[in-house]
């Protein structure tokens, strides 16, 4: 027994309602059962009850056992005086003696669930719960109406932008309410993917965007600033190209004070990354990009046209990179471009939370309408998360669809939160 199970128990109202007592032989009505907390305190606030005939308004706070109240020290506790029920699956005070009081001294009504459950609900739970599969649901997922699972769908989208615009508002504030800063770092984790995410975040707060743009006609300085800082430029027999950059970097570094911010080589992961996904080749993506556009934020922010957004994206890296995946290893065919699928990717994964984000900050919900039609204009990513939910008949057409899916499985599938799922809740009724 979960406290979880508990909480969906009580939210739903799923126990016989024929004679509520509490354990003192009170009679219970419930009018509302209130909202669940997800902060420190009771578990659910504006609950609404009668006892004995009198109207009570309050919190609610569940334990698997009575006795848990008292372990948790809730009784020193003032924050929980206005608790109007006690809601337990067993009642073991007669095994401890140990009445359970709030701290102002007042007896605190407790009602058990354990004999007003039917027991079926419970095996229905551990199946989910003790499921082997990777998404709990699977051997029951057929069952589900398909207007059931869209709204958990559209639910999970919006729950992963808020969450995506949440980051992207952090990083906002980090640079001191810079959009055009925050829409380069943005971009650079992004292009890092999530194995080198890290460093790339790093590499984005050690040389300024500002630095970058006072280059940006010339992008072999861009690229200097970006490769030297990133510690990516110790070769110990360096071609002409990077002779150049070392040549520029030891300049420009010393301009904008970057050598004592300079990320460790060995940050960097390569491998099982294929090679167009190369810390370097990716890096040299970046460059380009920051030098061609005078403003990304006013590119992501302010291009309505998909196809135009992700033709703007799509550019090639300066010569040297268009025959090298890594330094002093050319390769036999040219490297491709920055393609469709990555320019899709960041408009994903880029373009659309900045989206959110911006909403939120200027109070216009027209820019997540916009970052909503953007996803539903792309197609699906591929992945292995997505593959399994095809397997499963889920229908995965835009990349809405595949966002909510991702976030689906991340956020409730993995972590087996299926009480907090409409999918998992609809199996259990």
């Amino acid at each position: 027994m979960s406290e979880a199970f508990l909480y969906f128990i009580w939210q739903y109202q799923y126990f016989s309602k024929n004679s509520v007592k509490t354990t003192d032989g009170e009679a219970i009505r419930v009018l509302h059962p209130g909202f669940q907390n997800h902060d420190a305190g009771p578990d659910f606030s504006n609950a609404r009850l009668v006892i004995n005939d009198v109207e009570w308004v309050g919190t609610v706070e569940m334990h698997t056992r009575t006795s848990h109240w008292l372990a948790h020290r809730h009784q020193h506790d003032r924050a929980y005086d206005n608790v109007i029920l006690h809601v337990v699956w067993e009642d073991d005070r007669a095994e401890n003696g140990r009445r359970v009081d709030r701290a102002n001294g007042t007896p605190l009504p407790t009602l058990e669930l354990s004999p007003l459950t039917d027991f079926a609900l419970l095996d229905r739970y551990r199946v989910l719960a003790e499921s082997p599969d990777s998404i709990p649901c699977a051997g029951q997922f057929r069952s589900v109406s398909p207007l059931r699972i869209t709204s958990m769908l559209d639910r999970a989208m919006l729950q992963r932008l808020e969450r995506k615009a949440a980051g992207v508002q952090e990083m906002f504030r980090q640079t001191g309410g810079d959009w055009e800063e925050t829409a380069y770092r943005v971009l650079a984790v992004n292009m890092g993917f999530k194995i080198n995410a890290d460093p790339m975040a790093q590499l984005s707060r050690a040389v300024p965007l500002k630095a970058i743009l006072k280059h940006r006609d010339r992008l072999l300085q861009a690229e200097a600033m970006l490769f030297g800082t990133a510690g990516l430029l110790a070769i110990d027999e360096p071609d002409e190209y990077v002779m150049a950059l070392q040549r520029e970097y030891r300049f420009l570094s010393a301009k904008y004070i970057l050598a004592e911010k300079q990320v460790m080589a060995h940050a960097w992961k390569w491998g099982r990354l294929r090679p167009a996904n190369f810390p370097t080749l990716r890096l040299a993506q970046l460059a380009r990009l920051l030098t061609h556009h005078a403003s990304l934020f006013s590119l992501f922010v302010g291009t309505t046209d998909v196809e135009r957004l992700l033709k703007s994206l799509q550019l090639s890296p300066s010569d040297y990179w268009q025959s090298h995946y890594r330094f002093d290893k050319q390769t036999e065919k040219s490297v491709p471009t920055l393609g469709q699928n990555s320019a899709e990717n960041i408009v994903i994964n880029t373009v659309v939370p900045l989206l959110a984000a911006y909403a939120h900050h200027s109070g216009q919900p027209a820019y997540i309408d916009r970052a909503i039609a953007l996803l539903e204009q792309l197609p699906p990513e591929k992945n292995r998360l997505t593959d399994g939910w095809d397997t499963l008949g889920l229908g995965i057409r835009t990349a809405f669809d595949s966002q909510a899916a991702i976030e689906l499985y991340n956020e409730f599938c993995s972590v087996k939160k299926c009480l907090s799922c409409q999918i998992g809740a609809a199996l259990l009724k």
